[in-house]
């Protein structure tokens, strides 16, 4: 891949967190220069964030690190007129602006989407919040776990209570919506248009398989914990010494699936006969395939299962996955040796896939706050006097 697609593009990124900053980096991937433009007072919240107490301490938590390699960092107090106006002339320059403040904030601080589309009708100006810009809750606060409830997620999670997926779910959906988006806008000719992102209406349109049983089939969505609710044997089952998921959807693959572990006996069984009926037995089917299934280790199953046709795979911690052959080889994770205000070498997680047998990745890692400031007001015109007195009086 000689040259990465969105080589060119400029990004300024004024968000904060997760879905914002998960998208950039998502274009950063692809080649485009981000800008993570910052308040001087902190920054990115994320920098604050992780499982190391240290790192936050230092303006460079985990939760950062994660997401905002490649990306060069601007600090700009966007309350002071000063800042505004290096924003836009920064804006003169950008391809895409990105920002997940809510509603509104970006119009009262003067810096809105008509504002700016003054100053750069091309301008590809991506808004991400929690449900919109418009409608009843468009003013209320979003993070994750309140989309995830909202969305109805939270009701079809677990067996039980309703439960949250274990990663932030809407969040990176939200983010990866917003850089489909975003794309697509930069192919559109003439460039210029205002993207309205809602976390809310993004994970529910990844939920077409349950949205649509209800609105076409008129099925009452339900928690089915680790089964498949559109097939049976297809769940997660108990082997000798640990867990592993066995999806058996097709017929053909249920009738390998039976004599495979020596219980040919239930192709004959009444309970079990089509796919309907599995399903309305499935609990009794999981019982009977369990007897074979915990004579011997996940992994032989597996592997035996696969062997077969069968689809089949362990049950892993992340640990795991990230020593397997099948990721570790595949370069997901990039290395960096070093990286400022951080003591020690850093793995982050790239792109999710390849291109032309290559992988996406950034060459640089995630910025200290403001370290690129004085850099990029230099290349707006800004005299080294202009940024010492930005510096001084707050602005940067």
């Amino acid at each position: 891949m000689a040259t990465k697609p969105l080589s060119g593009i400029r990004v300024l990124d004024l968000t904060n967190v997760l879905a914002g900053p998960f998208a950039c980096h998502q274009l950063a991937h692809l080649g485009a220069e981000v800008i993570k433009v910052e308040n001087p007072e902190g920054g990115d919240l994320a920098r604050n964030l992780g499982a190391s107490a240290t790192l936050s301490a230092k303006g460079m938590g985990i939760s950062f690190l994660a997401q905002n390699a490649g990306k060069k960092s601007l600090t700009l107090n966007l309350k002071h007129d000063a800042g505004k106006e290096a924003l836009k002339r920064l804006v003169r320059t950008a391809d895409v602006l990105v920002e997940n403040f809510r509603p509104g904030v970006m119009t009262r601080l003067g810096l809105g989407y008509e504002t700016l589309r003054a100053e750069n009708p091309a301008l590809i100006y991506c808004a991400i919040s929690g449900y919109g810009q418009d409608g009843p809750w468009a003013a209320n606060p979003a993070y994750d776990q309140i989309i995830q409830g909202a969305s109805g997620v939270m009701s079809i999670t677990g067996t039980g209570e309703p439960t949250r997926v274990g990663y932030p779910l809407s969040d990176t959906v939200g983010g990866l919506t917003a850089a489909m988006a975003i794309t697509a806008a930069l192919n559109a000719q003439p460039r210029g248009s205002f993207i309205d992102v809602s976390m809310l209406e993004a994970t529910l349109a990844t939920m077409g398989w349950v949205v649509s049983n209800h609105l076409i089939g008129g099925a009452s969505p339900q928690a089915h914990g680790n089964e498949n609710p559109t097939s049976a044997p297809s769940g997660t089952f108990q082997a000798q010494d640990a867990p592993l998921n066995i999806a058996a959807n097709k017929d053909a693959q249920w009738q390998a699936l039976a004599p495979l572990l020596g219980r040919a006996d239930l192709l004959a069984d009444a309970r079990f006969t089509t796919r309907e009926d599995r399903k309305a037995n499935r609990h009794a089917l999981r019982a009977e395939l369990e007897v074979a299934l915990t004579r011997k280790p996940a992994a032989h199953w597996v592997k035996e299962l696969n062997a077969h046709g069968i689809p089949a795979g362990p049950v892993l911690s992340v640990p795991d996955i990230l020593r397997h052959p099948q990721v570790a080889d595949r370069g997901l994770v990039t290395h960096f040796d070093t990286v400022p205000g951080v003591d020690h070498a850093i793995d982050v997680v790239t792109a999710g896939f390849q291109l032309d047998g290559t992988r996406p990745s950034v060459a640089h890692p995630p910025p200290q706050l403001g370290q690129d400031t004085a850099t990029i007001l230099a290349t707006l015109g800004y005299s080294a006097e202009d940024i010492a007195r930005m510096a001084h009086d707050g602005t940067t």
